[in-house]
């Protein structure tokens, strides 16, 4: 299949920009890639105090057997049901590696958080900065040096690519990355979705909306939608960095303890002395990256990943901008309807042909790039296979037709023949969209502004019934300098109740929204912020605001020259102090003074 000339042309100019750091980047892993390992190259302290707590087989292993040592990072905790099932895969890990004459530790652990239990209040702000520093506890894991290759254990929003960037870092090494699954089906979103807005309006109280909450939120394993934690897998197949289909199997299903085994075995078969060396700093190429966006743009993946794969493109030596997205988004159709881009949630995308059948899809339209580097023999093709428990052991086969169309679809007949995200410009700023949730009817809104400098003060004009019309609500003071670019998705009840009363509603905001965000119209991660100089800071209320979704444009229609002479506002001096909980403001103070801008990764590590 020849490839779109649009996808050609994008990962080339991405190429070019990218030219002297990336061959920078590429000079210094090879330069590690040739070393002799750890155990021969260090110094005798060094290897003793490395190797002293493992038992003894495995120590003669390493040190004298010269065995390949496997590096473990993990996200392991029990306060995230995503994470919560790793807890005993070192264990698995370890066994498996002397099945092959190979030891394996754990490197380190990073920290991980559940935007879930912080949505709406002050650890909210921690989150965004939370990846760069689990970036930072990923490479101290792996600074020991002593890895001959590593597996990465994590799933959720700003984990995998924390893990990422910082597995980049060590970009010599081949690694491959361990999912837990997602939880089994509960209460089904839209159902949860209803309650929540129920709730807000006061129909039904707290026992009730802690009732819907715990059904849908019940057990082990990433939650059921289709937000940044999902999107995450699906890009990790596309990038080849995954064993073939392990994205969306549950927690304690057969095959999931059989597909983490198969990581030690695809991780082993890719060292340097292994015959087929593929270190993951030549796995992330450019290709790579844009299979990513392609493949975020054919699912309605999440917004967060317009910040976070700039970041991790960066890691690799690579430059991205949100011109490339939405290039791209112009070219590649949106293929799935899973939730909130729809009804389904990520079992049933499973089902109904999952990561393979999109992966294939794309390739076969010429959407991806099938010539690249993967994790396994058989290159991205393999991942267009889905496997499978027969007799006790994995069996991968070809994925068919769709099984549910209105799920996913062929990339001949697409939910739409654009992508699910698309950038927003005008005096207001680059926003950016996620069309796939939004109804067609609802593209366009222009109404008056309301101006809020906390989603609290939204809520408030909420309650008191200010809001009972078309009004496009600015919330502003939410970027990454400001209070650390916190998700807002606590606002989607309270503008999707407004919205099902027919009002024409809209938000526009320098912060973020999660990857769960409903139907209502949102111009999110606005840039340049409100603190940095951005224009969010000269709205009023009153102010006529426009989102056109079709032609790309966020525009305040005021005359220009009144815009032009018109004062910033300063951030309130009540947002600049600490919140009582002791969190976000002043803990990562000195993050959020360097922090970039949201087009630029909001990166604090650089």
């Amino acid at each position: 299949m020849t490839l779109n000339s649009t996808l050609q042309r994008v990962t080339d100019r991405i190429r070019e920009r990218s030219r002297p750091r990336r061959d920078d980047y590429l000079t210094l892993i090879d330069t590690l890639a040739h070393r002799a390992p750890g155990a021969e190259r260090m110094g005798c302290a060094n290897v003793a105090h490395a190797f002293a707590g493992m038992p003894g087989n495995d120590k003669f292993r390493v040190v004298a057997a010269k065995a390949p040592n496997i590096g473990i990072v993990t996200a392991y905790n029990d306060m995230l049901s995503a994470h919560a099932p790793f807890q005993h895969y070192p264990d698995l890990v370890k066994d498996e590696a002397r099945l092959h004459g190979a030891t394996a530790q754990v490197a380190g652990g990073v920290p991980a958080m559940c935007d879930g239990v912080t949505q709406g209040t002050p650890g909210m702000e921690l989150s965004l900065f939370s990846r760069d520093t689990i970036a930072m506890s990923a490479a101290v894991s792996l600074s020991h040096d002593v890895f001959d290759a590593a597996l990465m254990l994590g799933v959720c929003d700003k984990i995998v690519p924390g893990l990422l960037i910082g597995a980049l870092h060590f970009g010599h090494l081949p690694t491959v990355f361990v999912p837990a699954g997602p939880m089994t089906s509960g209460l089904s979103n839209k159902a949860k979705s209803k309650v929540r807005e129920q709730a807000a309006q006061g129909l039904v109280g707290r026992p009730e909306l802690l009732a819907a909450e715990q059904q849908a939120y019940h057990s082990p394993g990433t939650c059921t939608f289709y937000g940044t934690a999902n999107s995450n897998q699906m890009l990790l197949e596309a990038m080849g960095l995954h064993v073939p289909g392990t994205a969306f199997f549950n927690p304690g299903s057969d095959a999931r303890e059989l597909l983490t085994r198969e990581a030690v075995r695809t991780v082993l078969g890719i060292r340097r002395d292994a015959g087929r060396f593929a270190p993951i700093g030549q796995v992330v190429d450019e290709r790579a990256i844009v299979n990513a966006m392609a493949a975020l743009l054919a699912t309605g993946g999440s917004t967060n990943h317009l910040i976070h794969w700039v970041a991790v493109a960066r890691a690799a030596g690579i430059t991205i901008d949100w011109d490339d997205f939405a290039a791209l988004s112009d070219v590649v159709p949106l293929l799935t309807r899973v939730y909130p881009n729809g009804s389904a949630d990520v079992n049933q995308f499973q089902a109904a042909g999952g990561p393979g059948y999109v992966i294939r899809e794309l390739l076969d339209a010429g959407l991806m790039h099938e010539d690249v580097l993967t994790v396994r023999p058989g290159g991205l093709r393999e991942y267009t296979r889905e496997p499978a428990v027969e007799a006790g052991a994995l069996r991968w086969s070809d994925i068919g037709p769709s099984r549910d169309d209105t799920v996913v679809r062929p990339a001949g007949s697409p939910f739409s023949p654009v992508g699910g995200l698309k950038l927003l410009q005008g005096n207001l700023g680059r926003a950016v969209i996620k069309v796939s949730a939004v109804p067609d009817d609802r593209h366009v809104i222009e109404a008056p502004a309301a101006v809020f400098d906390s989603q609290d003060g939204l809520q408030r004009a909420f309650h008191d019934g200010l809001l009972e019309r078309d009004v496009v609500c600015v919330v502003r003071w939410q970027g990454p300098k400001a209070n650390g670019m916190p998700e807002l998705h606590k606002l989607t009840p309270p503008l999707a109740v407004l919205q099902g009363r027919g009002f024409r509603v809209a938000l526009v905001t320098d912060g973020r929204m999660s990857g769960a965000s409903g139907n209502v119209p949102a111009a999110i991660h606005v840039s340049p912020e409100a603190l940095a100089g951005g224009m969010l800071a000269k709205v009023r209320d009153g102010d006529p605001v426009r989102l056109d979704a079709n032609a790309g444009t966020l525009e305040v229609l005021v005359p220009a020259a009144e815009w032009e002479a018109r004062p910033l506002a300063e951030m309130p001096e009540e947002l600049t102090k600490n919140n009582g909980a002791g969190l976000g403001r002043e803990l990562f103070a000195g993050m959020r003074r360097n922090a970039l801008t949201a087009e630029e990764g909001a990166c604090t590590w650089l």
